[in-house]
């Protein structure tokens, strides 16, 4: 399993899990990183923080501490959780 910090500029998955406690998952969520939900690195800070990805049609740049917090699916994982949420209509399990 990979976490959104692992991702390389170009690369894409659908977010798995978000942790995080508190206020930190809260925000993260709100922010619309969501179960079931395509996201694509676009690039990264020369020394690997912030992170900038492209979510939902625009740009939100994360912090690396941030973003070890999300799990991603890659391949074709990344696809049938795409399609099993999509089926279910947005809703996560």
């Amino acid at each position: 399993m990979n976490t959104l910090d692992e991702l390389k500029p170009g690369e894409s998955g659908v977010i798995r899990t978000v942790g995080g406690q508190g206020a930190l998952r809260r925000r993260l969520l709100e922010m619309g990183l969501t179960p079931g939900t395509q996201v694509m690195v676009q690039k990264m800070a020369p020394s690997g923080d912030p992170i900038e990805i492209h979510i939902r049609g625009y740009q939100l740049t994360l912090r690396k501490d941030d973003a070890a917090e999300i799990e991603i699916l890659t391949g074709n994982a990344a696809g049938e959780c795409a399609r099993s949420h999509h089926r279910r209509g947005g809703r996560t399990a």
